[in-house]
């Protein structure tokens, strides 16, 4: 692990967006593991949370194995270095909830919404930072915002007091010019750190988030062997290695990064993460990627194609926290199918 300080800050996401990946279902042991094998590797920020943030197992999102609040407390006994971070809904987790797990020893909260909604960020990004937690606005599904939009909703949560914003690619729906042309606007508008968060749907985590470092974002994402939501994120290890052979220091140990992807994290996932053919319409058609198991579930109870209901979700434009939608279309399309005499 190299002693030089990092170009950029790396925040790794396993086990808050890979739980979507697993449905929901780490355990304890699981997580000590990644915690372990990430601190030793010299990742700067672990986040922990179920993947739709603090207060998401429940029936719409889908119920944690283990309490998430169980879990966050077993990571923050088990990091030496790296800091803790949870990620919040406003909606979904409530301020209540930042209080709990900054008594257990997370140190970041991130607050996410809609990226045209960071009007109800105020509240939780306040609370955040009068517990002393590092508070990062995270605005998602960006592609679905002009860059000069981004700019709008992220100065509202830098006037509340974020430390940094982010957008995520919740979709891996844009190339590296969409990156670029955010990342540029935000840049140039903040008085804050920028990050990003890339999802792989259409291949381009990786490339996405070298491009985001290069037009000066100072803080990017990944997951472990790219865990996540829909085809996954951009994967921690390879942006680690690929930003080796650029020349970008991480500070992390590339190899210890390799050995938890393929000793830890790859043994737990049920499906290795491939950008099949529902994981590429999620980038294609622009839909969230946490909709890839529910459309899953909802294509085979309805007998109905999950990629219909994934090209549908995405003319209507539906975000984060529309689960509900997954299955009125599906209903719709069988509807549709039977009139048809199909």
């Amino acid at each position: 692990m190299s002693t030089t300080t990092p170009d950029f800050r790396l925040i790794d996401s396993t086990l808050r967006d890979g739980s979507h990946a697993i449905s929901h279902q780490y355990d304890s042991q699981q997580v000590i593991a990644i915690v372990k094998g990430l601190d030793r590797a010299g990742v700067q920020v672990i986040e922990i949370a179920h993947g739709d943030g603090l207060g998401g197992s429940s029936f719409n999102y889908g119920f944690s194995k283990v309490d998430e609040k169980e879990l966050i407390a077993q990571a923050c006994e088990a990091t030496t270095n790296a800091k803790i971070a949870c990620l919040l809904l406003p909606g979904i987790g409530l301020a209540d909830d930042l209080r709990d797990v900054h008594e257990l020893g997370v140190g970041m909260a991130r607050i996410a919404t809609h990226c045209t909604e960071a009007d109800i960020s105020e509240q939780h990004i306040k609370t955040s930072k009068s517990l002393g937690m590092e508070t990062i606005g995270f605005m998602m599904l960006a592609h679905m915002n002009s860059p000069e939009g981004l700019v709008e909703e992220a100065l509202k949560m830098q006037s509340y007091g974020a430390d940094a914003i982010y957008f995520a690619d919740s979709a891996g729906a844009m190339t590296t010019e969409d990156v670029r042309r955010r990342v540029n606007a935000l840049v140039n508008a903040l008085e804050v750190p920028v990050g990003v968060h890339a999802h792989n749907n259409l291949s381009m985590a990786v490339a996405n988030s070298i491009a985001a470092y290069e037009e000066g974002a100072t803080n990017l994402d990944g997951t472990s062997a790219g865990l996540g939501a829909g085809a996954g994120n951009c994967p921690t290890e390879i942006l680690a290695a690929v930003s080796d052979k650029y020349g970008i220091t991480t500070g992390v140990d590339v190899l210890a990064l390799m050995d938890v992807a393929e000793e830890i994290v790859r043994p737990m996932m049920p499906r290795q993460q491939v950008i099949d053919r529902a994981g590429l319409i999620l980038g294609y058609a622009g839909v969230y990627g946490s909709f890839l198991l529910h459309s899953q579930k909802a294509a085979e109870r309805y007998n109905v194609s999950q990629a219909e209901i994934l090209l549908e979700l995405g003319r209507r434009k539906v975000v984060g926290g529309q689960e509900d939608m997954i299955i009125d279309v599906a209903l719709e399309l069988a509807q549709k199918h039977l009139e048809a005499g199909k």
